[in-house]
Order: C-alpha cells, then structure tokens, then sequence
C-alpha cells in the first residue's frame, strides 16, 4: 500500500467515525514510516475538514462530530508521542486556543493547539463555547508576554462572534499586546481583513507556519 493510500484511510476512518480503524492507520502510517505530522496534516486533518463541511451543509449532525472527535482522539494518542520527539526546546510565546462562543466543535481547535505545541508555543487551552469575558481576562494574565489568540468556528453563526471578541480587545486596549488568528471552515482572508484580525490558515499545519512567521 502506498503512502497516500494510508493517508487516505486516516481521512476516511475521520469520515466514517471509524474508532478502532483509525487508531490501526494511524500505526500504519508510522510502520510505513509516514511521520506524525504528515500523518495528522494530510490524513486526519483532511477529514476534519470533510466533517466540517458537510456538517455545515445539514449532511452531518453533532453525534457524528463527537465520534468522529473520539476517532481522531485514538490517532492522536498514538502520533502525539512522535510529535513531542521533534518539538523545539526554544519557547516562542504563548498561545490562548479557544473555540468561539455559541460552538463546541473542537476537532480543527485541537489540532491546532498540538501544532503550536510542537513549534514551540506555551499553550493555554480555553476549550470550547467560550466568553469574551474569560478571553480578555487571560490576555491581561500574560501582560508583557510575547501572546498569539488562536479561534475556531465551525459555523458562519458562531463566525460573527469573532468579530465581537476583535471589539471587546480593542475596547480593552489589548490589540497591540497580542497577535490574532481566526480560523475554521467559514473563514476566509476578507473576513479576517473585516475584522482586523492578523491571519487565517486552512488547517493545522498552515497555522503553524503562518504564526511563526507572525510572532517575529
């Protein structure tokens, strides 16, 4: 079997839900010498994305997140150990991960969180349906600190809560101490130029490249 092959049965064992099947590819993937990263990047992350759209086009519905999620989970705990291997001992700063209020769909949230781990980045989870309040409440903890806000949503309706939290930093006088990322399916460069955030990226692998270019 090649290696877009295995890659193709991690995306599609995401899609189907398939718990047990994903954790096998994902062994699969490391014996054919596939690494972690390209494992999560061009599998798993592929059908994070399959999920999301056919969530947002009424195909899908939250139990089919949930065990696509548990999916992914058994994956993870096989390939986050081989990305550890390979993280950088240098901290660049400090990264607030947050799926946005109204949204609990966190696979493309965690994702991102493990990637900016592995690239050097502290990371502060604030999970999932999260407040404005609770995120400027952590960007005034990390005063001084070297910060980088990283949001998800899934929906277009959640999506317009990231212009909300853009106000409420602003109102705050926080803009300048913290670098702003938004991504998840609806997102686009417009919107995030709308908004006056600083980036996007199209899935975990991107954000990790685009904000260690950011935090420069």
């Amino acid at each position: 079997m090649s290696n877009q092959e295995i890659l193709n049965k991690l995306r599609d064992t995401i899609v189907t839900q398939d718990i047990k099947g994903c954790e096998a590819a994902a062994k699969e993937a490391l014996e054919a010498d596939i690494s972690a990263f390209d494992a999560i990047n061009g599998g798993l992350a592929v059908g994070m994305k399959i999920i999301g759209d056919k969530y947002e086009l009424g195909e899908l519905y939250l139990p089919h997140i949930m065990m696509s999620a548990k999916a992914m989970d058994g994956a993870m705990g096989i390939l986050t150990p081989e990305l550890e291997k390979d993280k950088t001992t240098e901290s660049i700063g400090t990264a607030i991960t947050f799926v946005q209020q109204g949204d609990i769909h966190e696979i493309g949230h965690r994702l991102v969180s493990i990637m900016l781990s592995v690239n050097g980045f502290n990371i502060v989870d604030l999970g999932v349906d999260v407040p404005d309040e609770t995120i400027i409440d952590e960007i005034k903890k990390l005063n001084g600190s070297k910060v980088l806000l990283a949001g998800s949503a899934l929906m277009t309706t959640s999506m317009q809560g990231q212009k909300d939290t853009m106000e409420a930093i602003e109102k705050e006088g926080l803009r300048d101490s913290v670098k702003i990322m938004f991504g998840g399916a609806p997102i686009s460069q417009k919107w995030i130029e709308e908004i006056g955030a600083d980036a996007t990226a199209k899935n975990a692998a991107d954000a990790a490249r685009i904000v260690l270019k950011l935090m420069d």
